[in-house]
Order: C-alpha cells, then sequence, then structure tokens
C-alpha cells in the first residue's frame, strides 16, 4: 500500500472484520486498551467498533496528553499568565481545559491575560526573541511525540542566549502510564476493567521505538501490537492480538512497519536525553501520582525551567464531581455513562478533559457515535 485511501478500503475493512469473528472464541472476552487518543478516534470516526464482534471490547485508555493533564498544572499556568504578566503560549487544546473557578487559559486571556496559541514549541522561542522586554513561558505538554522539539528549543535559547525564555515542562511518558494500570493499587482503588492486550501508540513509538514495550509482553504477559492509526491498521493490530491471545502468547509485534523500528528515532531521543531528566513523580488525571512518568529541565538548563525561574508550587485539584474522565481514562466507564455528556458537557462547552481535546474519548464519541448509546425512551 502506498496512498491512504488503500489503508481505508471498505471491502478490505470488511474481509478483516470476518477473519476477526472468525478468529475470536465466542467462549471468552477480549478486553484491548487503545493507550493512543488518534486510535480512539480513528475507532469513533470509521466505526471500527461496529465491525468487532460482542466480545471484542475496546477500551479507551489515557494516551490524550490534554486529557492527563491535572488541573492544578493549567491552574500554575493561568497564574503566571494573571498574577505574573508573562506572555504564556501553548498548543490549541489545552487552551480550553477546564481549571479552577471556572477558568480555563482561554478565559483567562478575556479576562485580559497574555495568552497565546501556538503551533510548535519554535514559535514560543521566536515570541520571546522578538519581545525581549516581557518573559516568555512555554507551557509544554505532550508524550514523547512532542517532548523532541521541546528539549531543542531550550538547546537553541541557550545557545542564542535568550534571557526571557523558560518552559512549564509537563511532558509524560507512555511506557510509565502503562506500567502504573497495570500493577497500581492507587489505580484499582479508582476502578479498573481487566486488560487481555494493548494497541500500541503510533507517533510515540516512532520516537521510542518498539523495545521499551517488551517490559509488558514479558513481566505482565500482555501482548503489544503497535499500529497506524488509519482503519485498516487499527483492525489488523486488533486481529493480532486476538492471535496472540488465543495462542497464549505475549510479545511484542509491529503492525506499523512503515514507520516503526526496535531502536526508534535515535537523533530525537538524544536531544531528550541532553535536556531533560526524570521526574520522581508526576500527577495524571484519571491515574493519580505516577512515579517516574514525566520529564523535567536539567540543571544544567535549569535557567529555562519556569517552575525554579518563578518559585511555583504544585497543589492538586479535585476534579469536578460530576465529571467522569478519571473513570472514562480508565477504560472504567464510557462516555455515555457520565451524566454531563452530550448536554452540559459538549465540545461547546467543555466541563472535562476528555471533551476539551479532539483526541478526548468524550469528543470522539460526541462526534461520530454521539446517538449510538442513548437509550430510546418509548
Amino acid at each position: 500500500m502506498r496512498y491512504v485511501d488503500e489503508f481505508r478500503d471498505g471491502a478490505l475493512a470488511g474481509n478483516i472484520a470476518a477473519v476477526i469473528a472468525r478468529e475470536a472464541d465466542p467462549a471468552r472476552t477480549y478486553h484491548f486498551m487503545e493507550f493512543c487518543g488518534g486510535h480512539t478516534h480513528a475507532i469513533s470516526r470509521y466505526g471500527v467498533t461496529d465491525l468487532l464482534p460482542s466480545n471484542i471490547r475496546m477500551i479507551h485508555g489515557p494516551g490524550c496528553p490534554v486529557c492527563v493533564l491535572p488541573i492544578g498544572r493549567v491552574d500554575q499556568a493561568i497564574r503566571l499568565a494573571i498574577e505574573r504578566g508573562v506572555i504564556l503560549c501553548t498548543y490549541a487544546d489545552v487552551m480550553r481545559v477546564p481549571a479552577s473557578d471556572g477558568l480555563s487559559l482561554m478565559k483567562a486571556k478575556a479576562h485580559g491575560a497574555d495568552v497565546r496559541m501556538i503551533y510548535s514549541a519554535a514559535d514560543a522561542l521566536k515570541l520571546a526573541q522578538t519581545n525581549p522586554e516581557r518573559e516568555v513561558v512555554f507551557l509544554a505538554i505532550g508524550f514523547e511525540t512532542t517532548t523532541p522539539p521541546t528539549a531543542l528549543v531550550v538547546q537553541q535559547a541557550q545557545a542564542a542566549g535568550v534571557k526571557n525564555f523558560s518552559v512549564l515542562c509537563n511532558h509524560v511518558l507512555t511506557p510509565s502510564a502503562i506500567t502504573h494500570i497495570l500493577e497500581s493499587a492507587e489505580v484499582r482503588q479508582y476502578g479498573t476493567v481487566p486488560i487481555d492486550g494493548f494497541v500500541g501508540p503510533a507517533h510515540v513509538s516512532i520516537v521510542i521505538g518498539s523495545q521499551p514495550y517488551s517490559h509488558f509482553a514479558e513481566e505482565y504477559r500482555k501482548p503489544v501490537v503497535i499500529a497506524g492509526f488509519e482503519p485498516l491498521d487499527v483492525m489488523q493490530a486488533i486481529l493480532m492480538l486476538v492471535r496472540q491471545v488465543n495462542q497464549g502468547r505475549a510479545e511484542v509485534e509491529n503492525e506499523f512497519t512503515r514507520a516503526v523500528t526496535p531502536e526508534g528515532n535515535l537523533a530525537a531521543q538524544k536531544v531528550v536525553s541532553e535536556v531533560m531528566e526524570l521526574r520522581q513523580s508526576f500527577e495524571w488525571r484519571g491515574l493519580g501520582v505516577v512515579p517516574y512518568s514525566a520529564l523535567k529541565l536539567r540543571p544544567a538548563f535549569g535557567e529555562f525551567d519556569a517552575e525554579l525561574r518563578f518559585v511555583l508550587q504544585y497543589t492538586p485539584v479535585t476534579d469536578h464531581k460530576q465529571c467522569e474522565c478519571g473513570a472514562i481514562l480508565r477504560g472504567v466507564k464510557r462516555p455515555t455513562d457520565c451524566k454531563l455528556f452530550g448536554t452540559i458537557c459538549t465540545p461547546e462547552n467543555p466541563m472535562g478533559s476528555c471533551m476539551v481535546s479532539s483526541e478526548g474519548a468524550c469528543a470522539a464519541h460526541y462526534s461520530y457515535g454521539r446517538f449510538r448509546d442513548i437509550p430510546v425512551v418509548v
């Protein structure tokens, strides 16, 4: 296959669906978690669930960086913009994440704070260079995919001697979150569902490679199949997971061979390791505090660390009592199990992060399947 349309071929999808139906054991139930929000979006958009047997359940994992960003981290950014008068810049989806006191970065902007949407980390550094009289803070979020650009601009800022630029670093790590889901007593306390295997993330795996997932196959006996974002990619990965479970295997397989290698992008890994180091702990929305699951700037780049520059303290904040984002991120509940879904909480007026992000489970379900699970009142 060479063109995108070939990965969306309806006839091929029907053939794969028929094979999955034939090979799925009717005597058992399969629970597969697609960790990445991009896969959640693809499954909803292309109706993949409708093509699967009823005994295969896809669990939407916490693989959307906007969705797992806790309220307390957004509060830090808002305080910087309002109280410290910095130019606060970040990506589009983050602008609308609900924070404390009914605020978001977008609403803080409406109140007069200088909050700006950017398209890349390089845009943030350019803002600092063109506004030398102002402090510019880049609220950096994302998994391993967006971490190298952040590390690179920090290196560039140091080399260029830019003194008014800093990063509020909220980059998090995929393997640590998967480990936490599998073994954490805290997560089990919040509620979990059985997981028989994982659809491994695509873009993250381009950076880190397939090797880091071996741990889950070898120690936890959970198969992992790395998949691309097209519907045929996802369906082929599900078929590969079904076969592993049926055969009692737990291996890391790579469906996305056109982009992912075992070792990943070594140049990207190098720049990240030079600039960043592990945090001892970091709070994830829906998962609680996850040890060694996030990154911060190394001491050699401490002058560009906004937490150090502005002496920021982190304060955890409880989510909205009726918002079920935490349970949805763990696969315990579906979007339609939330009382707010589709009524008070919509993409135009989001109450939780799962509805804010275009890759969030609630936003995907609202856009592509919101009427499917609503009971009919007779």
